[in-house]
């Protein structure tokens, strides 16, 4: 097994602790490794080390582990670096999800104006982070989380020499969840599911061995006939009946936006407002199991669960132990991997992943009936992306007039004005002109 130096850059964050979580989980494939977490809270930082360390020695793993709020500090002579935070915090998001309302468009922190503006904020972050990674890391791979996954993989791979790849659990839990809602059981479908981040479409979806479109619609007739106490449930199910695919849960938002937004707007409460609420109590549970000799989390009181960024966790040890092994990643196009988009337009496939990074494998065309939705999406991410990283205003406008969710000038401009008044602190002042 490898020994690496692991920089976690968000090591503070509420996901942290079942990102270590996960890592000790599998720390026998890291024995040796130094694991070096990197935030701007002391305080959480020192909560997440002992976390670590506990669990490390009640499975008497060979791992050191060590907390700093110093950036070139954590990244020097890394081989990996693990990036997820949010620019902002769940404060932000909350601006991200409720302006877009007060304008009817829907509020997202990966879609619409929503995960435009975290891109904008993240990506002023990784344009430092990448060339801090260049300078004092040259032989390291980033492993990224941070949100919208797709437009930061986009803007470092085309301004940045650093190997990057960006990850989302999407591809292995929305085929599964899809076909639960219809009644059916997930061990037995094999699917694979292939676009753009958070806006996928399977193009395999076999359930003991036949194509499960056929029990989708039978389901779908009955919901029809007899809804279930879940809307969004069944309107998916309705989407993958009539498409002919199973579906992001995130289109929803597309195709079905004018119910989502009334949804959206007779909630009390934004999502990030009610996460928000929750962080103190995940921080008191985390603080008491950091004083345990054996820690346990308790996946009703921690932010995502039990273990957290397991992709993650694969696929750095895919990377450093020359496993070969197929996971979904989001990486540039290569060799059209998925056919008739861009070879350097960022793609969510699967990949061979080893050693030499990942391979993305060649998949069957999405489906004609869900196509246009999506390279419209790229050719938003595109613009997104070179917006965020070297942009000024009209740049950002264009970019946001592009997104489906938009498509209107004068609301993009009004969207984006409010936006970035209220993310001020968290732009450069080129966005800001």
């Amino acid at each position: 097994m490898a020994a690496i130096r692991l920089a976690y850059i968000g090591g503070g964050s509420t996901r942290a602790p079942g990102t270590v979580a996960s890592l000790i989980v599998r720390g026998a494939a890291f024995a040796g490794s130094e694991v070096v977490l990197m935030d701007l809270d002391e305080g959480r930082l020192g909560v997440v080390e002992r976390l670590a360390r506990r669990m490390a020695e009640a499975r008497g793993l060979d791992l050191r582990v060590r907390t700093t709020t110093d950036r070139i500090d954590a990244l020097t002579d890394a081989d990996i670096v693990l990036a997820s935070f949010r620019p902002g915090g769940f404060e932000a998001r909350a601006l991200d999800e409720r302006i877009p309302l007060r304008h009817g468009v829907i509020g997202q922190e990966t879609q619409g104006p929503g995960g435009f503006f975290m891109a904008l904020r993240s990506i002023n972050v990784f344009r430092h982070l990448v060339a801090d990674v260049a300078r004092v890391a040259p032989e390291a791979v980033l492993i990224n989380y941070t949100n919208p996954v797709n437009l930061v993989s986009e803007a470092i791979t085309h301004h940045s020499e650093v190997p990057v790849i960006s990850l989302c659990e999407g591809p292995l839990i929305f085929p599964p969840g899809a076909v639960r809602s219809a009644g059916l059981d997930p061990a037995r479908l094999d699917a694979v599911l292939v676009g753009l981040n958070h806006t996928g479409w399977t193009v395999r979806q076999l359930y003991d061995g036949v194509d499960v479109i056929g029990r989708i619609r039978e389901a779908d007739d009955a919901r029809l006939r007899a809804p279930s106490a879940n809307p969004r449930s069944d309107r998916l199910l309705h989407l993958a009946a009539t498409m002919g695919s199973l579906p992001s849960p995130y289109l929803d938002d597309y195709y079905f936006r004018e119910e989502v937004l009334a949804e959206l707007r007779a909630r009390p409460t934004t999502r990030a407002e009610d996460i928000a609420a929750e962080v103190p109590d995940y921080w008191r549970h985390y603080e008491e199991q950091s004083r345990n000799e054996e820690p346990a989390l308790d996946p009703a009181r921690s932010r995502g669960g039990i273990l957290e960024l397991e992709l993650a966790i694969d696929v750095i040890d895919a990377i450093v132990n020359d496993r070969g092994t197929v996971w979904p990643v989001n990486v540039p196009n290569a060799g059209g991997a998925l056919a008739g988009f861009p070879d350097d337009l960022v793609v969510e496939v699967p990949a061979v992943v080893s050693r030499a990074g990942a391979a993305p494998i060649p998949q069957p065309p999405l489906p004609p009936t869900v196509r246009g939705l999506i390279e419209a999406l790229g050719a938003y991410q595109a613009l997104a992306a070179e917006a965020a990283w070297s942009g000024g205003r009209r740049d950002a406008i264009a970019a946001l007039t592009a997104n489906p969710l938009v498509g209107d000038l004068a609301l993009a401009e009004r969207l984006y004005d409010e936006l970035a008044a209220a993310h001020r602190a968290y732009l450069p002042p080129r966005l800001l002109a």
